[in-house]
């Protein structure tokens, strides 16, 4: 089993890294705030103006340590990796298998809107007794459809834009009812949708700011593997896209980032002070938050969790890493299908 190596997240504006013998060396001002060995580093994510010494950048490329440049808002901005692995049969197959991706769109969408339910079932189970009665009936009925949905998709005709469809389908019914999830004050995370680019409230900047969090790590696993991120099933092909890694994130999106989401607004960890909104009605973590957050989500991937598969425990921060060398095996003939990762 692979082990879960360590992410350095850098947050602090005008902090410096460079390489120290085989050491990482965080400045800030010319104080060394932080030395990590480059042998237990899988990657580097920083967060706005960092910057990182050439030699660093060097010894991370030959690590096979992955460097992520992320905005101060949590934005992609690149990635910086050495050279490409894996061999050409791999990726061969996996271009021949996105011609008629039917199949595996089906296994992805299996696991992600089970694992949507599974969420909404989990409040219901924990918190039903406190929710008023409009709300424990739209939530009871949503998990009814999409049951009802889980099967449309396992017994729909392999036509990939009729699958994506009934994913649209249950994702709407998903966060119709994702406002019941969020026990805080209604005031400060009143929820009224899902929205991107930009963000426009404090719940959708959170999870916004985690979906990238995971979309790294599934892109890392993925390039570990040998496949290429920018080749998906679900997510069509597009300039730019890592629509692989886009895919591999569907089935943990629930559980990783919107219960973690969650869990930080009710438990009060954050609060409406956290969040700013600046010019234009874009709404954005303080930094202090921000730190909040990573800290939370590096303590989530250590959780451990049964794998439905392979019938062992494995932490959160090993599941997309898993599920890419499933996925090769898959690709190749080994695997008869794709197994999908359910959280219980």
């Amino acid at each position: 089993m692979k082990k879960l190596l360590n992410t350095v997240y850098v947050t602090t504006e005008g902090a410096a890294l460079r390489k120290d013998g085989e050491n990482l060396v965080a400045e800030v001002e010319g104080e060394i705030k932080a030395r990590v060995p480059l042998h237990m580093l899988a990657s580097v994510v920083v967060f706005g103006p960092i910057l990182l010494s050439p030699a660093l950048i060097g010894a991370c490329a030959g690590a096979g340590i992955t460097i992520a440049l992320l905005e101060r808002n949590g934005r992609f901005a690149a990635h910086i990796e050495g050279p490409v692995t894996g061999n050409v049969l791999l990726r061969s197959a996996q271009y021949r298998a996105s011609d008629t991706p039917e199949d595996i769109i089906r296994a992805l969408l299996l696991g992600k809107v089970a694992n949507q339910r599974s969420v909404l079932m989990r409040s219901l189970r924990d918190y039903g007794s406190e929710y008023p009665p409009e709300a424990r009936l739209a939530l009871t009925q949503d998990c009814e459809r999409m049951e009802q949905i889980l099967r449309n998709i396992e017994l729909a005709p392999a036509h990939a834009d009729r699958l994506r469809g009934m994913e649209g389908e249950a994702s709407a019914l998903y966060f119709s009812v994702f406002g019941h999830l969020i026990r805080a004050p209604k005031a400060a995370f009143r929820w009224t949708g899902r929205s991107r680019r930009p963000p426009l409230d404090p719940m959708n900047v959170l999870l916004s700011f985690l979906y990238t969090l995971l979309t790294h790590d599934c892109r890392s696993a993925a390039e570990a593997v040998g496949l290429d991120i920018a080749v998906g099933f679900l997510h069509r092909d597009r300039p730019g896209r890592p629509s692989l890694a886009l895919d591999l994130m569907e089935e943990f999106r629930p559980v990783l980032v919107d219960r973690l989401a969650l869990s930080l607004v009710n438990r009060r960890q954050l609060r409406a002070q956290d969040f700013e909104i600046r010019e234009g009605g874009a709404v954005m973590m303080t930094d202090e938050a921000r730190k909040t957050v990573l800290t939370a989500w590096q303590k989530r991937k250590k959780e451990e969790r049964l794998h439905p598969f392979l019938a062992e425990k494995i932490p959160f921060g090993l599941v997309p890493f898993v599920q890419a060398q499933m996925l090769a095996p898959h690709l190749r003939g080994d695997l008869e299908a794709y197994p999908q990762w359910f959280w219980k």
